[in-house]
């Protein structure tokens, strides 16, 4: 059902805001959904399961705003800047995706392994979600491969060299995880990239 998950993760989100992992209950985050409790350990399994589910979800989200930012328009210097950009406000606004970029899990996170758990769970999702959850490396090569995807097919003709691109694509990955942990003093990301950059990066 996936409203119900949809709907629990969504509770639960919620109940990280307001207090710790520790102190979130599964029956709240049930009563929350308004679901039943069995429907929730139907869904997830367990409550480490359920913290698996919503870091899977979180991570997913934040592909999808990579995806949209890449896909806008401007050249790709500019592309690469909202994109930066986004990442950057993600890491700002949500405490897990800040997490999961920098490795750093504070004591009021769940911190689920990376590595896959044996499932047994006849749910899709949650067989994914008790996957491999990806690691700061990991979120690096992700980005920097849907960069080079995306702007070397909308480059111009003759294609542009793709270690170039990539390399270009890395750096602007690196730089805006580095204002994630060390916030700029003055301007932001994507000024930093712009100076960083020519202007037409797959030129």
């Amino acid at each position: 059902m996936p409203a119900a998950r949809e709907s629990l993760l969504d509770a639960a989100r919620t109940a990280l805001a307001r207090r710790p992992w520790s102190a979130v209950r599964m029956v709240d985050v049930a009563a929350s959904a308004g679901v039943s409790r069995q429907t929730l350990y139907n869904e997830f399994g367990s409550k480490e399961g359920l913290a698996r589910a919503l870091v899977r979800r979180e991570a997913d989200g934040y592909l999808a705003g990579v995806d949209r930012a890449l896909s806008g328009a401007g050249d790709p210097c500019e592309r690469l800047a909202a994109t930066a950009e986004w990442m950057t406000a993600a890491a700002h606004d949500n405490a897990l995706v800040r997490a999961m970029l920098t490795g750093c899990w504070s004591e009021r996170l769940p911190s689920p392994a990376l590595t896959a758990v044996p499932s047994s769970s006849v749910v899709p999702a949650q067989r994914r979600a008790d996957g491999p959850l990806p690691s700061p490396g990991d979120f690096v090569g992700l980005v920097r491969d849907r960069a080079v995807a995306v702007l070397h097919a909308a480059g111009p003709a003759p294609p542009p060299d793709v270690a170039e691109l990539a390399r270009s694509c890395e750096l602007a990955v690196r730089l805006a995880l580095s204002c994630v942990a060390a916030p700029p003093a003055r301007g932001g990301v994507a000024d930093l990239l712009r100076a960083a950059l020519p202007p037409r990066p797959t030129a």
